[in-house]
């Protein structure tokens, strides 16, 4: 065992103890910088990154006498962990000061640098709990965004309401209803009980205006299944449910409602209204060869 990098680390991780009892915002900035250091000095004693892979008898040493002098909490998992991080922020995943050891804890079986920065990204601006960054890795949020949008991420540009728009729309099934013979009342029903989560899957900054929101067009009633206004975009945002395939009608049905919207209820300020057809099966078809590039169309999953 090399002493000259075992008394280092020792070090990292002492100096860390102590600056842990200062309450200062800038700690969990010292603790996410230690790591990285510990982990860059473990790759160096165990003879770079690749020699780094093979061996972990290094760790077991340092994690014994370290758990001795220092605290339990330094197993082998915990310094297994730094390494890991260290690789990442190296690879290129940006170091947040607003995240904890216990977010990052989360992104480390992630392999995909730009998959991570996206959560990175999201739980500095969402301020994410651990749990909640965990919901979003199990649920696949970003590979259920579409390449378009993922290139746009990587390359910085700006994004638009649609490329939030998750594909599929995850539905948490709450009354384990049997998803081949669902209605779309009880479709509407699962998001009401979590509509906090189905807004989350279309993005930031939506707000729920109703259910059921009523109109009246001519002498006839018409009933929108949701109603929501995004700030972000500054537009009101019309919701239907279908539980088929998208049909052509189904077009043509949210665009009277966005019409609607546009002459009777946006101000002269916001912009035009946004339509979002969530449909068991998607028909990109008729939304590429339809004029009004305001709709989109997204599949749903029950689970």
């Amino acid at each position: 065992m090399n002493n000259n990098y075992y008394n280092e680390i020792k070090n990292e991780l002492l100096n860390n103890e102590v600056y842990k009892r200062v309450k200062d915002y800038s700690k969990n900035r010292n603790e996410l910088s230690t790591y990285y250091n510990v982990g860059k000095l473990l790759i160096e004693a165990q003879g770079g990154e690749d020699r780094a892979k093979y061996g972990d008898s290094l760790i077991k040493e340092y994690s014994l006498k370290l758990s001795q002098e220092i605290g339990k909490k330094y197993n082998i998992t915990t310094l297994k962990r730094m390494r890991q991080f260290y690789l990442m922020i190296e690879k290129g995943a940006p170091m947040a000061h607003q995240l904890t050891w216990s977010h990052y804890c989360e992104l480390l079986s992630l392999k995909d640098v730009n998959e991570i920065e996206y959560y990175i990204k999201i739980s500095s601006e969402q301020y994410l709990s651990k749990r909640k960054l965990r919901e979003k890795i199990k649920n696949k949020e970003y590979q259920r965004l579409d390449d378009n949008t993922k290139l746009k991420l990587i390359n910085k540009e700006e994004i638009s309401i649609g490329d939030t728009i998750k594909n599929p729309i995850i539905i948490k099934n709450k009354f384990v209803i049997d998803k081949e013979n669902i209605s779309e009342k009880i479709l509407q029903r699962l998001i009401l009980e979590d509509i906090e989560s189905f807004m989350k899957e279309l993005g930031d900054g939506f707000c729920f205006i109703g259910s059921e929101y009523k109109i009246k067009i001519n002498n006839t009633y018409n009933y929108i299944d949701l109603l929501l206004f995004n700030y972000i975009y500054n537009s009101f945002v019309v919701v239907e449910l279908k539980v088929t395939e998208v049909r052509k009608e189904h077009i043509g049905q949210i665009q009277i409602y966005m019409n609607y919207i546009d002459k009777h209820i946006k101000g002269i300020t916001n912009n035009k209204t946004i339509g979002i057809i969530v449909a068991r099966r998607d028909n990109h078809y008729y939304i590429e060869y339809s004029s009004d590039k305001r709709i989109y169309t997204r599949d749903y999953e029950l689970i």
